[in-house]
């Protein structure tokens, strides 16, 4: 009897010994396993040649750009060349800081380089310059408050509120007066989407992309609350100008879409809202792309979700484009005036020949383009941007895999000083015919380039020159203590940021 327990005993304990050998087994492989995991995507930059940091695993390089890309990009550009890459999580990106392969990227091959959103695009039409100059009327009722008190203020806040006014005209026919209603609903739900985050936490989701799949079924209350009220508004206008009779509708980018509606042309290069670039506009393989464009089938028919994804596209870039760039402009001329002084005289003689400003007039002021130019070259709307390759290619001897993102280190390009003597410096100079004829055209992207380049760009322009010949036909801008004398490039920059100035009478 004792034996036969004894016998049970040591069967009993080479059972534990066997179950606790297969649970450290399971837990070796798991760790192997998740080792795997974590490392896996980290050899695709250097099996294709690109030069990079070295990846940390789970998270790549991410933790380099903690405190954003800008000068991150600067230094790898400087460090691993023109031609370079990083992980941002378990993401391949190769960044491309070479201006001879980007014009083959962005205009000769645009076709397989492509943005993640699919978008057809819209001529600015010069009925908008109304629009623009009603909104106008307002920002310059706002700007008299601050020039007759005499004191600073965050005039980036207030060109903010400016350009969310305009893009609700232009994109979405609603007329609001976001400086002074900010509970207006339109106002409220717009600031929604520019607050709006992922659940965090976000690193996490970068380390196991997976889980992505399991937000995306999760209600999200806040953004269907916002995603609801604009398709209410979208829904009633369009109720509202198919009752109207064709001569009484309002003449606006919503409108140009509801005409889409009914269209069936094909979308040809010609009509793409792009960037100029005489030297390749005339070339075999320009002509070549605008033929393979419009052999594209018929453009589909617009739904209501469709314009008001459109409507948001349009919000978005032309938002942030005009409000930074009229922010910076002020800044820079109120810290230079003696380039201030140069555009007060244009605008002054823009005066005597003109009694308002429209699409044609402002080409006529060589100097303000000079001077939008530059500070789009040292604060452009957007530091990057993105193209996805579609299929396996080789530009100019480097291989591009399917599905890499390459990235377009805008800031890198603006700042780089084979280009940019004295990269730093406000020099509105750089920008004669006769200098930007000496330079390559693919190192100055402020709003990409190509078919494919920013939707918002020629309103953005429009609205930032009318805007400009308005306010410094009365007004001219200084500094105060407050002023940042050296106002660095950081992301993001919102309407907490400090861009501090005085709005002083030009004439009393």
């Amino acid at each position: 009897m004792d034996s036969t327990r004894e016998l049970l005993g040591l069967f009993s304990g080479l059972s534990e010994i066997s179950a606790g050998k297969f649970t450290i087994g399971l837990l070796v492989l798991f760790l192997c396993l998740l080792y795997w995991y974590s490392v896996a995507p980290y050899s695709k930059l250097e099996r294709i040649g690109i030069k990079h940091p070295k990846p940390l695993p789970f998270v790549g390089n991410m933790f380099l750009f903690q405190k954003g890309f800008f000068e991150v990009q600067q230094q790898m550009v400087k460090k691993y060349g023109r031609v370079c890459g990083y992980y941002f999580g378990r993401r391949v990106t190769i960044m491309v800081a070479d201006p001879d392969m980007l014009k083959q990227i962005l205009v000769k091959d645009f076709s397989n380089f492509v943005n993640r959103m699919v978008r057809d695009t819209y001529s600015f039409p010069f009925q908008m310059c109304p629009l623009i100059n009603q909104v106008t009327d307002i920002l310059m009722e706002n700007l008299k408050k601050y020039a007759d008190s005499g004191k600073s203020f965050n005039i980036h806040k207030c060109y903010g509120n400016f350009s969310m006014d305009a893009i609700a005209s232009v994109a979405f026919g609603t007329q609001v007066d976001s400086q002074n209603n900010p509970e207006d609903p339109f106002v409220k739900h717009a600031k929604m989407f520019f607050d709006f985050s992922f659940f965090k936490p976000i690193i996490f989701l970068i380390i196991f992309p997976f889980f992505m799949h399991i937000r995306n079924i999760l209600p999200y209350t806040r953004q269907n609350e916002m995603n609801n009220f604009f398709r209410r508004v979208i829904k009633d206008i369009i109720a509202q100008r198919d009752q109207q009779p064709p001569n009484e509708r309002r003449q606006d980018f919503l409108q140009l879409m509801l005409e889409a509606r009914k269209s069936t042309p094909c979308t040809n290069v010609e009509n793409f809202d792009m960037a100029q670039y005489d030297e390749w506009s005339e070339s075999p393989s320009a002509q070549a792309a605008a033929t393979s464009s419009s052999q594209r089938s018929p453009r589909k028919m617009l739904t209501e979700d469709n314009i008001l994804g459109q409507a948001f596209i349009f919000f978005v870039a032309g938002y942030e484009t005009t409000g930074n760039t009229l922010s910076f402009a002020s800044y820079l001329l109120a810290t230079h005036p003696e380039c201030q002084a140069t555009l007060l005289q244009e605008i002054d003689e823009f005066w005597e020949l003109h009694n308002t400003p429209d699409y044609m007039n402002v080409q006529q002021l060589p100097y303000l383009d000079m001077v939008l130019a530059e500070t789009l070259r040292m604060y452009p709307s957007g530091v990057r941007f993105g193209r996805v390759c579609k299929k396996d290619c080789v530009v100019n001897g480097q291989f591009f895999p399917e599905g890499t993102t390459l990235e377009v280190p805008v800031g890198a390009l603006h700042y780089d000083p084979e280009f940019w003597p004295e990269p730093e410096k406000f020099k509105p100079e750089r920008f004669t015919a006769e200098m930007k004829a000496k330079r390559h055209p693919f190192v100055y992207l402020p709003f990409g380039a190509g078919p494919r380049n920013c939707i918002g760009m020629r309103l953005a322009q429009m609205e930032t020159k009318i805007s400009l010949i308005r306010i410094l036909s009365q007004y001219r801008f200084e500094t105060c203590p407050e002023t940042q004398v050296c106002l660095k490039l950081t992301l993001p920059f919102n309407s907490e940021t400090s861009c501090d100035t005085v709005v002083q009478w030009r004439r009393e």
